[in-house]
């Protein structure tokens, strides 16, 4: 039976007249506040309406640079620029993995989008939301509506407060159309591990969240994923956004994706090197996709901005590539146009893999979507104006600005062997869409510098000759290698092994440097032991099963009373254990528990945290109460209803458990379509004559302020 993960309150909004309209309308202001940085923020917070009036939708620089590039088919590039200056339209993502996405699909349908259809503000006949074509069952929608027409017409401000309250709720994301492009290309399965290079703000890390837990019976799916920015304070925006999807198989991590270090996991008994499934390699880049949600785009335009940026993009593709396993898949994308920032990366990449990589055909993966294939010709032009189409043209007084991996490949067999035209490049005057790069990698063999390079260690005692990198790019400090590497290297700690190396005179990677660390410290994450005193009483207050995986719960303090525990899945706690000095953890695990002080009186001093039920549900078999719609309703309306109040078979149920933490579990009635079709569980508190279901103040998301009433 598959269950919803989310705090399932909106499900019932169908069925309750009178509910709590609660405002947080502040800590969305904050939170705009923190979004205000170019590249994937702009297109991961899709916005509503134009805005920036001030601002002149004129740079004939641009113009002139994408005219003479040949991106846009003839006789198309007028409607190009008209479409870049027309305001953004709104995109909405109803949350795919979530079993009672379907319930929320309808309520957007029966509520909003019916009555929209038929409405007119000032005399003009409004444009109802409508799918996008290419995203597999209707769960990504956009509209075009402004903020000045959303303010005119009551019904259309609240559908607004309706879609601001679930994205807070997380059973919406407002997310850009072209941002939800990459995760849908990497064909996700549920074993996969997973790492999202440059994840911040993390609306592209939700929807991998989602596909890796795609069968809801299943709490603790194989795979995992890793989520890294750079910018530490991104970091938590980051966190806020997985914390919404309530799984135990996210961790976010803070380094620098152009060396993130690589990591081990044990298996048999041994330490392996870990290689990533699916990697996302959504690179920072100059944004020039974005101009109509970033105005600022507009004046600040220029083309040093790519040839600023090319050198880290590569670097970061390069450090994706290689901690890639081979048959894996990794997606490159930018919300750039500009080749130097998309097939020039692409091309170099290609070229320095020597066969390990090919670029996969991904034409038939979106029907529905539009796309331009990838160029194989571009040209380079300064600031200045001046151009170049090769390498040989640049004068050596701008060799540190411009590189030779900036140009297309002179080997025309061997570019023509690159298939560059399996790049998509998605144009907005098409779909009215943003502009976007996206492009599939898959491994086919290690990368050549990793093959090369252990055989370097047992030649260079009897070679004379510098063993330089051949393919031009040196290994990340202190990284252990792959494919062959494994195989030749011996086992144990990496360091012993450097030092060893260096000892023999050997060329080796330098030794591993001590991990700087920025930002806030981290309270640390501890797992508990299965003889841990916690346990005593949870095991025989819930009546846990005996498969409870209890290595698998930790807490953030050494010392002291331990005030939440959280649980991760088992391939993450493998993954913690080892590389604690590796890496720095901003956030990983789902709250299952949280201490009560009353509780100690009743049996247990832990409650039971919704963030967890689900990932808790299959292991708890006492303390649970069945509920109808009707039970439901009461719940919702009344703060803390007398049991008598519930119907007749969830009174019994109740009378029969002692005072403490509970859960509230409705089980769908299939006769009955006009009820919600979804299992839900809620936590709750049984007191001494009273029922209580927590998180009513999420109810806000029902959005019917006409019929609620504020709570006594």
């Amino acid at each position: 039976m598959r269950v919803c993960r989310l705090f399932p309150v909106a499900i019932f909004r169908r069925f309750v007249s009178r509910v709590v309209c609660v405002s947080n309308m502040g800590k969305r202001s904050r939170q705009r506040q923190k979004n205000q940085n170019t590249g994937r923020d702009d297109r991961d917070n899709a916005g509503w309406g134009a805005g920036y009036a001030d601002i002149v939708k004129e740079n004939k620089l641009f113009e002139h640079y994408y005219k003479e590039q040949g991106l846009v088919p003839d006789g198309e590039f007028e409607e190009f620029m008209e479409a870049m200056r027309e305001p953004l339209p709104a995109t909405i993502r109803i949350t795919g993995y979530k079993s009672h996405a379907k319930e929320i699909l309808h309520c957007l349908k029966e509520k909003y989008f019916k009555d929209i259809q038929e409405l007119e503000v000032d005399g003009q006949k409004i444009e109802a939301p409508q799918p996008l074509s290419w995203y597999p069952d209707e769960q990504a929608w956009h509209t075009n509506m402004s903020r000045k027409i959303i303010r005119k017409s009551p019904l259309l401000e609240k559908f607004h407060q309706f879609l601001v309250s679930e994205t807070e709720s997380g059973n919406i994301s407002r997310q850009e159309a072209v941002s939800m492009i990459p995760p849908l290309l990497m064909k996700i399965e549920s074993h996969h591990k997973i790492l999202d290079m440059c994840a911040a703000p993390g609306s592209k890390t939700a929807q991998l969240i989602e596909m890796l837990h795609a069968d809801m019976d299943v709490p603790f799916p194989e795979g995992f994923v890793i989520a890294n920015d750079v910018d530490n304070k991104r970091c938590y925006l980051l966190v806020h956004q997985a914390k919404r999807l309530n799984s135990p198989c996210i961790m976010v991590v803070n380094h620098d994706a152009s060396c993130i270090p690589t990591l081990q996991i044990e298996s048999d008994g041994r330490k392996n090197v870990l290689f990533y499934d699916r990697i996302l390699c959504d690179v920072p880049c100059s944004g020039d996709g974005t101009m109509r949600k970033n105005i600022d785009v507009w004046k600040k335009w220029t083309t040093s901005n790519s040839l600023h940026l090319h050198g880290l993009q590569l670097r970061i593709a390069v450090r994706g590539v290689e901690q890639l396993a081979v048959g894996g898949r990794m997606v490159y994308s930018t919300c750039s146009l500009n080749p130097v920032e998309d097939e020039a990366v692409i091309a170099a990449l290609l070229e320095k893999s020597e066969g390990a990589l090919e670029l996969a055909d991904s034409s038939a993966d979106l029907p529905g979507l539009k796309w331009m294939p990838g160029v194989t010709s571009w040209k380079l032009m300064t600031k200045e104006g001046q151009w170049y189409s090769d390498w040989s043209e640049v004068p050596s007084s701008r060799h540190t600005q411009i590189r030779p991996t900036m140009f297309p490949p002179t080997d025309k067999d061997k570019l023509a062997g690159m298939h560059l035209e399996r790049c998509m490049r998605i144009l907005p005057h098409h779909q009215n869409t943003g502009g976007f790069f996206v492009a599939v990698l898959v491994k086919k063999a290690p990368m050549p510098w990793n093959k090369r390079y252990p055989k370097l260690r047992k030649e260079a005692s009897s070679s004379s000759a510098s063993p330089a990198d051949p393919s031009g790019l040196l290994l990340p400090e202190g990284s252990p290698q792959e494919g062959e590497a494994e195989k030749e290297a011996p086992t144990g700690d990496p360091s012993a092994q450097e030092a060893g190396a260096n000892q023999d005179g050997v060329c080796g990677p330098p030794p591993s440097k001590k991990m700087k660390l920025f930002g806030y410290k981290e309270n640390p994450f501890v797992f508990l032991t299965e003889d841990d005193p916690v346990f005593t009483t949870i095991q025989s207050f819930y009546d846990l099963s005996p498969d409870f995986p209890k290595l698998n719960v930790l807490t953030r303090t050494h010392e002291g009373k331990k005030r939440h525990l959280y649980m991760v899945s088992k391939e993450l706690r493998n993954v913690l254990l080892n590389n604690t000095e590796r890496m720095k953890v901003i956030n990983t695990g789902v709250k299952v528990w949280s201490r009560n002080s009353d509780g100690e009186e009743f049996g247990c001093a832990f409650r039971l945290a919704q963030e967890g039920i689900y990932t808790l549900q299959p292991y708890i078999h006492s303390r649970i109460i069945t509920v109808s719609v009707e039970d439901i309703k009461v719940l919702l309306t009344q703060e803390n209803p007398y049991l008598s109040k519930l119907e007749e078979d969830a009174h019994a149920q109740a009378k029969k458990i002692g005072m403490g933490s509970i859960v509230l579990k409705y089980i769908p009635n299939p006769n009955n379509p006009a009820e919600p079709q979804c299992p839900i569980q809620l936590c709750g508190w049984r007191g001494k004559t009273s029922i209580r279901a927590f998180h009513r103040l999420l109810i806000y998301v029902f959005f019917f302020p006409e019929d609620s009433v504020p709570l006594s």
